[in-house]
């Protein structure tokens, strides 16, 4: 079976891979890369799973630009459903590709988190595969999860603190403050225009 890999980052790939190369599947991954914010963070990422693939001999499809503006267009005044709709574009990406390059079946790395929500995932994988004409393969990849913290340790590899849209970032970086995000992130005044003289 040759299938193609939606994969978010290079430590959520590690079990992933290993798991369906020991069942014989004929792996290519593909990097998604516009919900990713800020673009250093998305470069990041990329440079880390291109040194990990290319240690274990396994071919990346990387896309093309950055579109993180079409990205928050989708998403904006819709900020509770992002992750539906981060989930869709990711997705229904691989699928189209998938499908483009006559590979037998699609699957995602986000089954292998445990942050993720699976049955969604799995509805709206089986969904779009349906529409587009290519079959979704689905896997619990959590049992996995603590293999795949260890080997990524082991490897030193880069292990981002958020899942990576700029609201996941910040999330994080109110979390990670001594303040509650209703007393500190909502609370910050906004950033009154400059100005202009007459």
């Amino acid at each position: 079976m040759k299938m193609l890999l939606h994969i978010c980052c290079g430590p959520c790939s590690i079990f992933p891979v290993s798991a369906l190369r020991a069942e014989g599947v004929a792996l290519t991954g593909f990097f998604y890369r516009h919900n990713i914010h800020p673009y250093s963070e998305c470069l990041r990422r990329q440079e880390t799973l291109q040194t990990y693939a290319g240690q274990i001999g396994l071919d990346v499809v990387y896309q093309d630009g950055y579109d993180l503006e079409g990205f928050i267009r989708k998403v904006v005044f819709r900020e509770d459903q992002r992750c539906l709709i981060c989930y869709q574009e990711r997705l229904g990406a691989t699928a189209n590709l998938a499908k483009q390059g006559g590979f037998d079946g699609y699957s995602t790395t986000l089954l292998y988190s445990r942050y993720q929500n699976h049955d969604i995932i799995r509805e709206m994988g089986e969904s779009i595969g349906r529409t587009v004409g290519i079959p979704f393969h689905y896997r619990d990849f959590r049992t996995g999860w603590q293999k795949g913290i260890a080997e990524s340790r082991r490897l030193g590899m880069y292990r981002q603190k958020y899942c990576g849209c700029i609201y996941s970032e910040k999330e994080r970086s109110c979390s990670a403050t001594s303040y509650t995000s209703s007393s500190f992130c909502s609370s910050i005044p906004p950033i009154s225009p400059p100005r202009r003289s007459v």
